[in-house]
């Protein structure tokens, strides 16, 4: 995979995971995303990233220097969709909160849709359908097509 790889959607949940254990299965993809992918963002997804770094039960684990550094690259190295009316007018998930990530998938023509959310990951298999991939970090990083170890 280039550095021009396939658009991935990466919900809030697994940026924070990556950034609070710079080891574990939700780094090495958030690291790879970035590196090899082109990481998908829509105002809305953003906004929501941006919204709970800031919550302070992050204080203890993360710099605000760190988590600013990471708002700012994602911003720098994203690929950023509108999402037409007709997409953001569907609804999939019980928790309405999660469909802007399905929504920036289909807007994107994203290759995978990645979340720790079990909300998100129990409609795998009706998105897939849609065209909309939907992974856990960990299936991510074990996918042919997605090689992390360059």
């Amino acid at each position: 995979m280039t550095p021009r790889g396939p658009y991935v959607v990466v919900d809030t949940n697994v940026w924070i995971s990556g950034m609070l254990t710079r080891t574990g299965t939700p780094a090495q993809l958030v690291r790879s995303v970035l590196s090899q992918a082109r990481p998908v963002l829509t105002t809305e997804t953003f906004a929501e990233l941006r919204q709970r770094l800031w919550l302070p039960k992050f204080d203890r684990y993360v710099s605000m220097e760190a988590r600013k550094l990471l708002l700012h690259d994602l911003d720098a190295s994203a690929f950023w969709f509108e999402v037409p009316q007709h997409i953001a007018a569907q609804k999939f998930c019980r928790d309405a909160d999660d469909d802007k990530f399905i929504h920036a998938a289909l807007a994107s023509a994203a290759a995978w849709l990645v979340t720790g959310d079990r909300d998100l990951l129990d409609l795998a298999d009706g998105l897939a359908a849609s065209g909309v991939r939907v992974v856990s970090p960990a299936q991510a990083i074990l996918l042919p097509d997605f090689d992390l170890h360059n």
